[in-house]
This record gives structure tokens, sequence and C-alpha cells, in this order.
């Protein structure tokens, strides 16, 4: 389906890991953009990380040094690793693609909580 689907939240203590998974189908998911966002309560939705057809990586300032975004283009799938996670970082995280000529797709979105 054209809409990603996304995997891998739950919850995990401070300082732990998790890593999320994005799948999407389609023959022209190699060029697509691929990004992560997160929206927690009371917050507006905002850009954790994207990851372009080349590779190119970009990261909001808060998760620098902690995430890291990759993509597998012969599985579809783009990933977020997110190590020394913090109660901050406690939202449900969506995935979005963006597709040439045919405009943005969000996923359902997963929760992550971190929480002692």
């Amino acid at each position: 389906q054209v809409r990603p689907v996304e995997s891998g939240g739950g919850l995990v203590q401070p300082g732990g890991s998790l890593r999320l998974s994005c799948t999407a189908s389609g023959s022209t998911f190699s060029s697509n953009l691929m990004s992560w966002y997160r929206q927690a309560p009371g917050k507006e939705r905002e850009l954790v990380a994207s990851i372009t057809s080349g590779g190119t990586t970009n990261y909001a300032d808060s998760v620098k040094g902690r995430f890291t975004i990759s993509r597998d283009n012969a599985k579809n799938t783009v990933y977020l690793q997110m190590n020394s996670l913090k109660p901050e970082d406690t939202a449900v995280y969506y995935c979005k693609r963006l597709m040439s000529g045919s405009g943005s797709y969000w996923g359902q979105g997963t929760q992550v909580t971190v929480s002692s």
C-alpha cells in the first residue's frame, strides 16, 4: 500500500533503546523522501529525522547524536534507531512518505513511551 505502516513502538526505561520501522509498498520507494515525525500530548507534530533517496540525513537538534535514521530500499523500509531515550521523547511517532508527483502519505503512528 502507498500509505506507510509503522511498527516497533513500546514502553522503555530512560536510557534505553528502541528501533522503529516503517514499510511502504511500491517500486518508487527508493526515490521517496522518508521522514519520521513525532507528536507529544498537547504539542504540535515535529520533524525528528529525514532521509533522502541518496541517503542524506537530517535531524532535529533534540535528537542529534542519539537517533539514527536509515533505509533499506530492498525491503522498502526506513528505520529510526533511538538510543539514550529520555522521558521527553515520549510521543506518537509517525512516518511520512513523500512521493514526487503524488504528494505525502502518513502512517497511523506508533506510541513510544519512555518511563521508569
